[in-house]
């Protein structure tokens, strides 16, 4: 009995030792905080580790996790200043990052969090009609942000973001934005439409004006040098002729030369003749001896008529330029 004993008071020590060793060595995960109570008051706040605590006088309380933490809270109505309800869901992203008053300054810092952002949303979206509510969701974010940011610090808790997921409104309303996007988007169409006609045009037009400019100035050009050509032209004529200094013979031959080319229409009846011509044609008759003492026949006489004041001229109606023989 003695033996037994003893090996029930050895078991007994042994297990209060390692009750005592359990209470009394703490391992705190990266990342975790744990508070501390001795005899019921704060203490201190265990850092991530290995630590020691006096057993049956320390109370280690639920472990904190300080890594920032993701809360989506379900839809919840809010009136608009134009009394519409829309249905707002909303989540938002914080962390703690003070054990000790996320811990005695709020029983549940979750539901804290919660209540106050349906409040301060509430406030925010009460103030914007529905178009600001829809199209501002960048300033609600910056205003909610900004309010429970102060009104959390007090509970040790850093809020990090708030971002509105989903702004419903009423199923009546969908409706009637709906056809308002599409008159929105047709408007925007017919005057796209209406600046791409108007460009067309205006573009059309300078071509036009562009053509025309460079086909004037194209014409000028080609009549200046066409102007240009035909001077230099008459001018080498004149000094080739000047330099060759051709005798009446070789004038009244170049003229009878061009006669033909003169009489080639249809409706060529009367010839004018310059007198120099008929003065020609004396001198290539004497020349050829056709006034000579003894030649057969009558000399070639061509009948001349006074053409007015510009002087005399041989006139040839239906006949030979010549003359008869």
């Amino acid at each position: 009995m003695d033996a037994l004993t003893s090996l029930i008071v050895v078991v007994v020590i042994v297990v209060l030792a390692l009750i005592v060793l359990a209470r009394t060595i703490r391992i705190i995960p990266q990342a975790r905080a744990g508070v501390v109570e001795r005899l019921g008051r704060y203490s201190r706040t265990l850092n991530p580790g290995l630590t020691v605590v006096v057993p049956f006088i320390d109370k280690v309380k639920p472990l904190i996790d300080l890594r920032e933490q993701v809360v989506s809270f379900p839809p919840q109505p809010v009136i608009t200043e134009d009394n519409l309800v829309v249905s707002i869901d909303t989540v938002i992203f914080f962390q703690v990052t003070d054990p000790r008053a996320a811990t005695y300054e709020i029983a549940s810092y979750i539901k804290g969090v919660e209540q106050l952002t349906v409040t301060t949303l509430r406030n925010v979206v009460g103030g914007m009609n529905l178009e600001q509510a829809l199209t501002s969701r960048d300033a609600i974010n910056g205003q909610l942000r900004g309010v429970l940011d102060e009104a959390t610090g007090r509970w040790g808790i850093r809020v990090n973001r708030v971002e509105l997921k989903a702004i419903d409104p009423p199923a009546s309303i969908q409706g009637s934005m709906e056809m308002q996007m599409r008159a929105e988007r047709d408007r925007r169409a017919a005057i796209l439409t209406a600046e791409g006609v108007k460009q067309s045009a205006i573009l059309t037009a300078e071509g036009a004006k562009q053509s025309a400019i460079l086909t004037a100035e194209g014409d000028a050009q080609a009549k200046v040098l066409r102007a240009d050509g035909e001077a230099q032209a008459i001018q080498k004529v004149f000094q080739a002729v000047h330099e060759a200094d051709p005798d009446p013979k070789l004038l009244a031959y170049q003229y009878l030369q061009m006669l033909p080319q003169l009489a080639a229409g249809n409706a060529n009846t009367l010839w004018i003749v310059p007198s120099e011509l008929g003065r020609a044609l004396e001198g290539i008759g004497s020349a050829l001896g056709m006034n000579a003492p003894g030649a057969a026949g009558e000399s070639a006489t061509l009948p001349t008529r006074s053409r007015g004041p510009a002087g005399p001229s041989t006139a040839l109606e239906g006949r030979d330029p010549v003359g008869e023989a």
